[in-house]
């Protein structure tokens, strides 16, 4: 089998071509090209295509991809909201993705976003570099018995959840599904958690029901001050409605 790389980093070739000693069938070519409709066609004559979540595997792509003979498109991430699954299907490509994505890191990763931005640790950083000691405009709030509110509570999501649990915070979460291991959060509707949450983190899948969930109704029932975590998908928030909302002074961070 022949695999070729897009957008590959150094980490993708050191960790694959040491693997590769173990299997002498399969041959790959790492790029730092980005995969799009105009360099698909470097895909030509190999079995699989590799690419990140920032892809754009639309219907050119995948057409360029058929053409060029590829029949597997795999997927270093969890989601495949960039991916046309209709026509990967009508060519017969198929589409793997690896549904466990480091769930603990993209976690710890959202909560040193929630700390960050509270103990304003980018300022202070900057402030230093100034020989500016002072402590003015550096104040947080502590997380000890606030309300975390946790949106999606899929592998990540239940990962921060249980993060938030253990800074001593109240958890609230909103899913369709009840994560059955998170027996301490309490599952509550989405307009409670906004009304209830002093942070809230987003962990879900970009869906035609969720695209822009954040906006200026979402935001306008969410406490002042609150701390707006997302690690999961751009299209989850309203740009220019969150920009209006931070203008607003309706966001801590």
């Amino acid at each position: 089998m022949k695999i070729i790389f897009f957008d590959s980093k150094s980490y993708d070739k050191e960790s694959f071509t040491k693997e590769l000693v173990n299997y002498p069938d399969i041959e790959v070519k790492f790029l730092k090209t980005e995969l799009t409709p105009f360099t698909a066609e470097l895909a030509h004559g190999y079995d699989a295509v590799w690419a990140f979540v920032s892809a754009d595997i639309s219907n050119d792509t995948i057409e360029v991809l058929n053409m060029c003979g590829v029949k597997l498109i795999l997927l270093r991430c969890a989601g495949f909201n960039n991916v046309e699954m209709e026509t990967a299907k009508r060519f017969g490509i198929r589409v793997f993705r690896v549904p466990g994505y480091s769930p603990e890191a993209v976690a710890e990763h959202a909560m040193a976003l929630a700390l960050a931005v509270n103990r304003h640790l980018h300022k202070a950083y900057v402030k230093v570099r100034e020989n500016d000691f002072s402590l003015s405009g550096l104040l947080g709030v502590n997380l000890f018995h606030k309300t975390a509110g946790i949106v999606g509570t899929g592998r990540i999501g239940a990962a921060m959840a249980r993060i938030c649990h253990g800074f001593g915070m109240k958890v609230l979460a909103t899913d369709v599904y009840h994560n059955p291991s998170l027996d301490f959060a309490e599952y509550v509707d989405f307009d409670t958690l906004l009304h209830e949450a002093d942070l809230i983190s987003l962990h879900c899948p970009m869906t035609e029901e969720n695209h822009h969930m954040i906006n200026l109704d979402s935001i306008a029932k969410m406490k002042d001050g609150v701390i707006l975590v997302n690690t999961s998908r751009g299209g989850l928030i309203k740009t220019d409605d969150l920009i209006q909302g931070i203008r607003d002074g309706k966001f801590f961070a």
